[in-house]
């Protein structure tokens, strides 16, 4: 034993002397780094690889000085290879290196460059979808067909969204989505934001971010989960920008254009977007609604309705910042935006009456206008600090929001006899004024621990006032009088506070995330009725509710390509003011809206788990549980219809989700998006039992072809089998769409050319049965439309700041922050 303890040491001691010899006889290769105006280049890349085939044998970066020195070569033939962001490229000749050859090569010149936005060739690099673990991203850009379309269009087609015959919003087949506008609540009712989402360019969007099951740090409102849409913000350095011009044909015209521009230097960053859209268009809308006795079996009377409508809807919108580095890890910054909409709505319906035999009693022809115009404004300022290098920080954001409307309407209702002679003539005309002002701040902290521990909490208080008047006047021989009936005035106040409490932490393979959301929320409401008849419609209601909301994320990775996951999570809606507000609004001479003072909030608990494999395939069941659960309902009184919103009891929810992004080949990648979805509602409404259910398919299948050249292709389409709505059942519906892509004037622009809505499928078309009553409607729009887009990309980043000790200016861009913006 002792013999052989002692061989190893004389090979031990042999080998370590002839290491020492070795290193000795090797080779240094040594220089400096400038870029020709005596200014040293700090972090540059150096190479050394082998003549003959450029293999890469070591790697070392300049110091402050802009001195390298790579040691231990071996005898060879090498180049060195020298390169910094925002400079030129420097390839040495071919040097011999020699046993314990000292090579020096000072004054290495890396020239400037000045490439125009070079940072816009990542462009296109993402793919459409990215699944990631809380969240799924949709890069709009990165798809052809998204050129001259809408944030509406854009959700369409978006993996598990479907988008109803009002604009209404569903996710995984569940209502109550919550859609944000760069991390903020839009607090717009269903059918302001659809209007606004349709005004938004798609050229103004960066990102979706869809979030089924929100941690604790978000709102807890919105049952389905949150659409955060991110607006575009360039952090290239310097001065730059892009333009676009659109033009989209359908039935009618609808041309458009944007602009982004930003600067930014070492201590500031200033950016700016906006656009004009001028979206002309139509709707066809059918109704059919055949009426009972109370037994339910004797037809009474037939409605028979067409309508046509056009609308003309110019909108503008603006968004302008600035972010300003008090330090490397303190950043204050402002925001301001803001849209005006203006929608002129022209329509003309024909209603046929008719008894039980289908013979015509009387006809209704009701012309109408609706001229409207939305005004939005909003302001930001926020605040982030950073503690230290592990990602402790403190934000803050304080907003004002003000939404303001105006619609001007007139309704004429000429009554005919079968034989088409006039009857009667009415015409109601309407002035119904809106404001809403929001006022919200809020604070987040986050701590991150040793041993992979994440601490959050934060606190959010907002405060919303609303203010809607309702001034109808009949006109009689042409003298307008009052309508005491319908106007009236309604002020409501809403105020919210909320604290949460969020901590995670990383187990080898184990993940575990927790939360707590405590949220306040005190509102009244006020029917002030019309001054004209006294206290007949005056009204108050108040109502103050505490609510807490868990959250837990647990995921496993069992290897490294199987990564498993559950995560609860509870949420609320909260009906939209404008829904609790009494009186009626006139839609025509048999359809009215009228909002509902009792109306409860929902809440819902979610559970989800999923599966995901390689990256690229993600499996999700899901089940969710609604009481309270309020829906848009349907009430027969006489002829009208009465549309309000109710709460009809409860929902169940199940559903199964298939995503997967394939690599078919090098130039193909297919997006498939699979879900299927199981409904139940019961509950009591209008003096019935409600229990009704169903089961929807929802496919959606993205094909994206890189042609080569700086052409792309796209080949998209989704589809959804017949599906439950509260008391609506709607038939299946589809859309396909195909776009080309090119890119020219040396990358700087890009054409695209784009077809939606191919087949001409995209037609809504359902029924109802409620009360005495049996409903059928078809809305048909013009949604077949081609788009041609051009985008061209402007500008010169400045030249690259010699870096900070401390992280440089790469560290500065990663902490910026306007708007909520992350």
């Amino acid at each position: 034993m002792k013999k052989f303890i002692k061989l190893l040491i004389v090979c031990f001691l042999l080998s370590f002397s002839f290491f020492v010899n070795a290193q000795d006889q090797l080779g240094s290769i040594k220089g400096t780094i400038n870029d020709g105006s005596k200014k040293v280049i700090e972090s540059a890349s150096v190479s050394l690889q082998l003549a003959k085939d450029g293999s890469v044998i070591q790697q070392v970066l300049s110091d402050k000085s802009g001195k390298f020195e790579i040691n231990h070569i071996a005898e060879g033939r090498y180049v060195v290879s020298v390169s910094a962001v925002g400079h030129e490229k420097y390839s040495s000749d071919t040097l011999k290196m020699g046993p314990s050859s000292q090579l020096s090569l000072n004054n290495i010149v890396l020239p400037n460059t000045v490439t125009e936005l070079t940072a816009v060739a990542v462009v296109g690099k993402k793919s459409f979808i990215e699944q990631k673990a809380d969240k799924m991203v949709v890069n709009v850009d990165a798809s052809p067909s998204s050129a001259g379309s809408s944030a509406m269009d854009i959700l369409e087609k978006s993996p598990g969204v479907t988008v109803d015959k009002d604009g209404n919003i569903s996710l995984k087949g569940k209502q109550g989505v919550t859609v944000m506008i760069d991390d903020k609540p839009t607090y717009l009712n269903p059918t302001q934001l659809a209007n606004y989402l349709k005004s938004l360019p798609s050229t103004a969007i960066d990102q979706l971010e869809i979030m089924t099951n929100p941690s604790a740090k978000y709102d807890a409102a919105g049952n389905s989960g949150i659409i955060n849409i991110k607006t575009k913000k360039n952090k290239v350095k310097g001065f730059n920008g892009s333009g676009t011009l659109t033009h989209t044909q359908g039935v009618y015209a609808k041309p458009g254009g944007s602009l982004n521009l930003n600067y930014r230097n070492g201590k500031f960053n200033v950016f700016m977007n906006g656009g004009y859209t001028h979206w002309e268009g139509f709707q066809n809308l059918d109704i059919n609604r055949n009426y009972f006795d109370p037994s339910g079996k004797n037809l009474t009377s037939i409605f028979s309705q067409h309508t046509f409508m056009k609308f003309n809807n110019p909108s503008l919108n603006l968004k302008f910042g600035v972010d300003y580095y008090l330090s490397n890890k303190t950043t204050i910054g402002f925001v301001a935006r803001g849209f005006k909409n203006n929608e002129n709505d022209r329509s003309q319906s024909t209603i046929f009456l008719k008894n039980p035999n289908n013979l015509v009693d009387s006809i209704v022809y009701s012309p109408s206008t609706n001229n409207s115009v939305w005004k939005n404004k909003a302001i930001n300022l926020n605040f982030r600090h950073q503690f230290d290098s592990l990602g402790t920080e403190l934000t803050a954001d304080a907003d004002y929001i003000r939404y303001q409307s105006s619609s001007n309407q007139y309704f004429s209702n000429i009554t005919y006899n079968p034989d088409w002679l006039p009857t009667d003539t009415s015409i109601l005309k309407g002035d119904l004024p809106s404001v809403i002002d929001i006022y919200s701040f809020k604070s987040d902290f986050v701590h991150k621990f040793k041993h992979d521990l994440k601490f959050e909490a934060g606190l959010k208080s907002s405060y919303v006032s609303t203010d809607n008047t309702a001034n109808y006047s009949n006109e009689i021989n042409g003298i307008s009088k009052v309508d005491t009936s319908k106007t009236n005035r309604f002020l409501y106040r809403e105020n919210i506070n909320a604290a949460y409490l969020n901590l995670s932490r990383q187990f080898k393979k184990w993940s575990v995330q927790a939360g707590l959301r405590l949220e306040n929320t005190n509102y009244s409401g006020h029917q002030l009725g019309n001054g004209y008849t006294v206290n007949k419609n005056d009204s108050l209601f108040k109502k103050t509710y505490v609510n807490l909301f868990p959250t837990l994320y647990i995921s496993y990775q069992a290897n490294a390509k199987n990564i498993f996951s559950i995560n609860y999570g509870r949420r609320i809606d909260r009906p939209a003011y404008e829904d609790l507000n009494p009186f009626l609004f006139f839609l025509d001479q048999y359809t009215y809206q009228a909002g509902n003072p009792y109306l409860q909030p929902q809440y819902t608990q979610n559970i989800e788990l999923s599966h995901s494999y390689n990256s690229f395939l993600t499996t999700t069941l899901n089940y969710s549980n609604t009481r309270n659960f309020f829906t848009e309902t349907f009430e027969q009184s006489g002829q009208a219809t009465i549309v309000r919103n109710g709460n009809i009891g409860k929902r169940q929810n199940a559903g199964a989700s298939i995503s997967a992004q394939i690599p078919v080949n090098k130039w193909w990648t297919a997006i498939l998006y699979t879900n299927v979805n199981y409904t139940k509602f019961t509950g009591f409404l209008y003096g019935e039992n409600i229990n009704v259910d169903g089961t929807t398919l929802m496919a959606n299948l993205n094909n994206q072809f890189k042609l080569g050249k700086g052409l792309n292709g796209e080949l998209s389409g989704w589809y959804r089998t017949k599906g439950v709505e509260g008391q609506v059942i709607l038939d299946p519906m589809g859309q396909a769409s195909a776009a080309i892509s090119k890119q020219v004037l040396k990358d700087k622009g890009s054409l695209k050319l784009a077809v939606r809505d191919i087949f001409y499928t995209g037609s809504v078309k359902g029924y109802i049965n409620f009360q005495q009553t049996k409903a059928s409607f078809q809305n048909t729009r013009d949604s077949r439309q081609v788009s041609l887009t051009f985008t061209y990309r402007f500008g010169k980043p400045f030249k690259a700041a010699q870096p900070r000790r401390t992280g440089g200016a790469s560290d500065e861009q990663s902490r910026v922050k306007a708007g909520g913006n992350n």
